[in-house]
């Protein structure tokens, strides 16, 4: 994928918080100066990354105030990752759920139950925009909610609901979404990819924009119309078109492995279920991927649905592929709460929460986006990520010399030395550095900075 230079700006806090309307241009300043301070120590807490009690209070007040609205914040950084979008054809708009727990601070007013049942957070649903080379682009959407205690985990009420007074909703809205970012992107294809508990039969039947697809792996064994009745029956029953190998990342309990998938991919229509019959019939395509040797008890057998013509054992391919994109949004969560340490603030109130929460989101993106970047486009030069300063300071202090040089170095150049900053060894056998190694080594770089521009304002 080939980033237009012209469209990264070296600040970029300015890029994406810049043009955010929160109804007062000083407002819109502190949010831009908060977000480019916070990204230098995101894992420090607000007095280690602000040290002067004068910006620490200010920060406090920036999160207390009710103009300081986290939709307000998110939609100038959505306007930049549409930006983005313009720029390449397929877009995948990865959306997952994740839950922010914080049990361990009872004095946070306002937080509700977790999936389990004692704990005590914020429920977060973000859409990720990932090209299909995985360089995350930025946030498409993102709603948090707190649950209501005297409903949550009553099915009885839970099934006489409608679906627009049910969480699951939120699977809908993000496909919604994508209908803006499409006006925004007319010549981008959104492909809307969900897990398993995307697999709702009104997500199939809803109606969408020219140019948003869906790409969604099944967890019922729904009826269809064929001799063999059910999905996954029907798809065992056919032709094999051939392979794809996958890697599949490491998890609790597995390394990383690679493992070699058989794919049958057939269009299909399903009939709606008995108390969605007024949704009428849905034509898809299905494509089931499965381990036909497997080496261990966890053997992948994926049935994936999707809008998209898949006719080929290329397309079949692609579909998998994109699939495996989603595991992106998972880096992204595990970056928000390891590196960006979401679940350790303490605000006070979940309102102030909500504000950080959406700021560090963006946070943990640029960090996600920086490691990708890289791998893909490593040739590009370091200044679509770092400012003239920050180069030439990271340059003298990795070269131990006292000026830099006149060309740019690469991006692969300076992720590396950023890298090694955070403890990467870079051992043959290490592979490319990931955000951890990244985030640790992002917070020598402003240190860095100030002592080169002290030195070099006393020559």
């Amino acid at each position: 994928m080939d980033i237009d230079e012209d469209q990264e700006d070296c600040d970029w806090a300015e890029n994406e918080l810049g043009l955010v309307q929160l109804g007062d241009k000083r407002l819109t300043s502190r949010l831009v100066l908060l977000a480019r301070t916070l990204a230098r120590k995101p894992d420090s807490s607000l007095p280690q990354a602000l040290p002067k009690w004068g910006d620490l209070k200010a920060a406090y007040r920036f999160f207390d105030n009710v103009k300081a609205v986290p939709e307000h914040i998110l939609a100038g950084h959505v306007d930049a990752t549409w930006s983005r979008a313009h720029q390449v054809p397929i877009v995948l708009a990865v959306q997952d759920t994740t839950y922010l727990d914080w049990t361990n601070h009872p004095a946070t007013a306002g937080l509700g139950a977790l999936g389990n049942y004692w704990g005590r957070g914020v429920v977060c649903h973000s859409t990720l925009a990932v090209t299909p080379e995985r360089l995350p682009l930025g946030l498409l959407a993102q709603r948090n909610w707190v649950r209501d205690e005297a409903t949550y985990g009553a099915l009885a009420s839970r099934k006489k609901r409608s679906i627009k007074n049910k969480e699951s909703i939120r699977w809908l809205e993000s496909v919604e979404a994508l209908a803006t970012a499409r006006e925004a992107a007319p010549q981008t294809s959104f492909i809307s990819v969900g897990d398993r508990e995307a697999d709702m039969y009104e997500l199939f039947a809803m109606e969408r924009a020219v140019g948003v697809e869906l790409l969604v792996r099944a967890a019922w064994n729904r009826a269809v119309d064929s001799s063999h009745h059910y999905l996954w029956e029907t798809l065992r029953a056919a032709p094999r078109m051939g392979t794809v190998q996958i890697t599949v990342p490491r998890h609790p309990g597995a390394p990383a492995r690679q493992c070699t998938l058989a794919l049958r991919s057939i269009p299909v229509r399903i009939k709606p279920p008995h108390d969605k019959k007024r949704l009428g019939d849905i034509s898809v395509w299905a494509i089931l991927a499965s381990e036909e040797t497997p080496s261990y008890e966890g053997a992948i057998e994926w049935m994936l649905l999707t809008t998209v013509p898949t006719l080929t054992i290329d397309d079949a391919i692609e579909r998998v592929h994109w699939y495996t994109c989603r595991w992106t949004i998972e880096v992204w969560h595990r970056v928000l709460k390891s590196g960006c340490r979401i679940e350790s603030r303490q605000l006070e109130t979940v309102e102030r929460l909500a504000v950080a929460l959406t700021l560090y989101s963006i946070v943990a993106w640029r960090i996600l986006y920086a490691t990708m970047l890289a791998r893909i486009d490593p040739d590009l030069p370091c200044t679509v990520l770092l400012s003239d300063e920050e180069w030439q300071a990271l340059y003298c202090n990795t070269k131990r010399v006292s000026n830099p040089i006149a060309t740019p170095p690469s991006l692969a150049e300076v992720i590396l030395w950023i890298a090694k900053l955070g403890g990467f060894l870079a051992r043959k056998g290490d592979g490319a550095p990931g955000p951890q190694v990244l985030w640790r080594g992002f917070q020598h770089l402003p240190h860095i900075t100030d002592m080169f521009l002290i030195m070099r304002s006393n020559k």
